[in-house]
This record gives structure tokens, sequence and C-alpha cells, in this order.
């Protein structure tokens, strides 16, 4: 999950929705945003855990110790929260994992390098302390526990608990790596929209590092992913695919059960069930405004999440050193229509096998061989990024070595569903 601000926007009092249409057109507005696509970033979350015991408790005061003057807010309520020396600032999930959100940059090279300094400055922080990044998608070894005492977790906590445990494992007990790509020029917006829905499947199967969490779920590829389907389906399931997804979007978010309104005191639950659309049709003593939808937003948690570009979300955190593969992959894949055109057939037979992928990953054939053209068709098109061929060679050669682990994992495996 990506840094929030937990408190209402200062200044002037924000605009208040006159109706539903006017919310609905907000949203399409602010998510979907066209333009000459320019802008790659990427986000890694980490569990973290006691180098000498990794079963063991993680405590707030250990973890707030380590990373001093970085610590976020919601960790250390007086922390200045410096940035590392990249400018780049870390926050800190419920359960304890730690991202790094490194800003946005035009050159692949660049973001890159400094990705790989905000892993390296991590790591020498937390060290000292005895602890080290985790190596999985998911915790596989101690039991969710909500470490953040905030009024945000607080609320999504009672919201996920009626629908059973897989809302409070998701907040405190998985870890993802999350591509963030332009949505491109206007006429080009649907189909990378459909594109990098239909990657879903074959990347979280190619890609897939969670076999199991908190011991559950150990004969799963991606423990993470069904972890997150299975949340609050309303707001973790795929989005639309379609002609207009802005307006398909916008219309599925103020669908959606508000669960947190931000207020003074640590209870920020709505006071009944309601839905953002009865927020602006008068469902409440104040009525809703623009921070308060925005805040809405942040509360959405499907695979590809639009904030007006491209958060794909449904890469587990991969082990050690082995995140720029899928980072360079999706830069690829996305680097021109005529490959965006490559994807969408590519994935054709898989697009939609969300579980079979979290399932059996490449034991699945029909992701395995969309997998191979996928990583085909990436590989080919390395030549658009500012890479070396050096640099080229090695990702490549480590994808078709990806395919050819996982493929060979299990002979007689195959899609079940």
């Amino acid at each position: 999950m990506t840094a929030v601000r937990n408190t209402p926007a200062p200044g002037p009092a924000p605009a208040v929705f006159r109706d539903r249409a006017e919310a609905e057109a907000y949203v399409a507005s602010v998510c979907f945003k066209h333009g000459p696509p320019r802008l790659l970033g990427v986000e890694l979350e980490f569990t973290v855990h006691h180098a000498d015991d990794p079963a063991r408790p993680l405590d707030a005061r250990t973890l707030a110790s380590a990373l001093g003057k970085h610590a976020p807010p919601t960790l250390v309520p007086d922390s200045p929260q410096r940035p590392l020396p990249s400018g780049t600032p870390l926050t800190v999930e419920p359960g304890g994992q730690v991202e790094i959100s490194t800003p946005p940059r035009e050159s692949l090279t660049d973001l890159l390098t400094v990705v790989a300094e905000d892993v390296t400055h991590l790591r020498e922080l937390l060290e000292p302390a005895g602890l080290r990044l985790g190596q999985r998608g998911a915790d596989p070894f101690r039991p969710p526990r909500r470490m953040l005492r905030v009024p945000r977790y607080a609320a999504m906590e009672r919201a996920f608990a009626p629908l059973g445990p897989e809302g409070i494992t998701m907040m405190c007990s998985t870890a993802g790596l999350q591509v963030c790509l332009d949505f491109g020029h206007a006429e080009d917006l649907p189909k990378r929209w459909a594109a990098v829905h239909a990657l879903g499947p074959v990347l979280n199967a190619l890609f897939a590092n969670s076999p199991g969490v908190n011991g559950r779920r150990t004969d799963w590829a991606s423990a993470r992913m069904r972890t997150l389907y299975a949340t609050d389906p309303v707001r973790t399931r795929p989005a639309a695919v379609c002609a207009d997804p802005a307006r398909a979007w916008a219309r599925r978010v103020l669908d959606t059960p508000v669960i947190a309104i931000r207020r003074p005191g640590p209870d920020w639950a709505p006071p009944h069930p309601l839905t953002f659309a009865d927020w602006v049709a008068g469902a409440l003593d104040r009525p809703a405004t623009r921070d308060d939808l925005d805040y809405h937003l942040t509360l959405q948690f499907p695979p590809v999440r639009p904030r007006g570009y491209l958060e794909v979300r449904y890469l587990d955190t991969p082990p050690d050193g082995r995140w720029l593969p899928p980072v360079v992959l999706m830069a690829a894949l996305f680097s021109t229509p005529d490959t965006v055109d490559g994807v969408l057939a590519a994935t054709e037979t898989a697009a939609g096998r969300w579980l079979a992928a979290a399932r059996y990953g490449l034991r699945d054939p029909v992701l395995a061989r969309a997998a191979r053209d996928v990583v085909d068709l990436g590989c080919a098109a390395l030549c658009h990024t500012d890479l070396t061929d050096e640099q080229t060679g090695a990702i490549a050669a480590e994808l078709h070595r990806t395919i050819d682990d996982k493929t060979g994992e299990d002979e007689t495996g195959g899609g079940r569903s």
C-alpha cells in the first residue's frame, strides 16, 4: 500500500459534490490522465525479520530505532521522516513491512540505479539492529499482527474482519513489487489498460514468490494474490476491461462501501454501512467532499489501480536482487504501441486466469505458453529501452531461466481451473 495522507488537506474547505455524476466525473479525471508515456516508477515492499530468528515477532520500537530519522509518522508520530539520500521516502505498512517508493524517472537506467541504491541503504539501516529484509511476497513464518496503531488501519481491520482472515493477512503479512506506468495518449489508453490486465495472470505466475503465508496455503504459487483476491472482493478484484475504463472505474468507486471517515479521535469507522454514492446523496450528517473521495480512492486495492497512471500491483516481492527482470520486462512490454498489440495477442488465452496463476503458477500450461510468448516479445522490445546491450542480454537470460526453472518444477502439473 502506498503512503497516503491521513489528515484532511489544509487550506480552504474542499469542494462538495452536488450529485453522483459530478463525483464520477471527478474520479475519471484524476484517475485516468493521458499524455506521452514518459515516466516509470517502482515501489518495493518487504517484510522485516530478525536475522537470527525470522519467526520472532517484530516490535515497533526495534523497527523505529533501526529506521531512525527515516521512520514515517505512522510509526513515530514526531518523526521528521527524512528521505533516503536519493530522495525516496520510506513508509511502513500495518504489519511492519517497509516500503520504498522511488520517485518516477524518464530513464529506465536512472530508475534502476536509484532503486538499487535505495534497497542497499535500507539493508544498511536494518543490519545494525539485527534485522533483515524478507525474501518472499508473503511472510511464511509469523501470523499477521498489526503493528501500526493508527485510525486508518483500525478501520480497515474492522471492515475486513467479518469477511474472514484474509484482510488482516493482506494488511500485515504480504509484500509486493509495484511498477508504475503512464497511461499514454488518449487513443492508446483503452489498449494499454486492457494489456496491463491481460498480463496480470501471466506475470503473477511467472514471478510468483509467495508459496504460503504463516504456514497456510503452502501449495499456492502466490498465496499473496490468493489473499488479496479474497480480502474484500468489491475493492480487491480486477477492474473492468472495456471500451471506457474510466467511466466503469468511476462507477465502481462510487458503489464501493466507505470503510474509513477521517475525523478527530481514534474511531474512523462509518456510523452505518454506506457506499460513497450514498454519502454524496446525503447519507451522513456532512456532505462528501473531494478530499473525502481522494481518501476513499486510496482504499481501493485492485491488481491494477488507476492513479493518474497505471499502478501495477499484481507482482510478489521477488527474492533478493531479483526485482530487476520484472521491472525491465514491464517497461519493454509497454514501450511502443506495436508491443502493446503484441501483449494482447500473446495473452489472449490466459487473460482472466487470476486464480489459476495464484494457485499453480507456470504449472498451468496455458499460462506457461503465454509466459514464453510474453518473454520473447519483451526481450525483442528491450532495444526500446536505454539499457546497454550487456544489461539487456543479462535480463533476457534471467527471464528465460525463470521460465525454465518454473515450468520444470512439476512435469505433471497443469491448469486445473
